[in-house]
């Protein structure tokens, strides 16, 4: 008789390399991506201060455009950092850090 073989893929391990690697570009890109920001609205606005959700001087419609570009550049910066990292594992490893389609959302 032969052994019944699984199909089942096997699920490699996130490199452990990965984890301190996407911390460190989490926190860099994060903190690019608040640069950008205020750099960017100073250059729409011609403002230092972007209003927040709780600035009673400000509208809605600044308050949301605000929120919505901070939203924009941070996603783009974690992407990049996200994208950045997983090559370098992969370079250095062989192994891409996740084998889900998705990323950690």
């Amino acid at each position: 008789m032969s052994k019944k073989v699984s199909k089942k893929p096997r699920k490699l391990k996130l490199p452990l390399a990965y984890k301190p690697l996407g911390f460190a570009l989490g926190w860099a890109s994060g903190a690019l991506a608040g640069i950008a920001f205020r750099a960017t609205w100073k250059a729409i606005r011609h403002e230092e201060d972007a209003p927040d959700a709780l600035d009673k001087d400000r509208g809605w419609g600044e308050v949301l455009l605000a929120a919505a570009l901070q939203g924009a550049l941070f996603a783009v910066a974690r992407s990049a950092a996200d994208r950045t990292g997983a090559k370098a594992v992969e370079r250095s490893t062989g192994v891409w850090p996740s084998s889900d389609k998705g990323g950690r959302d």
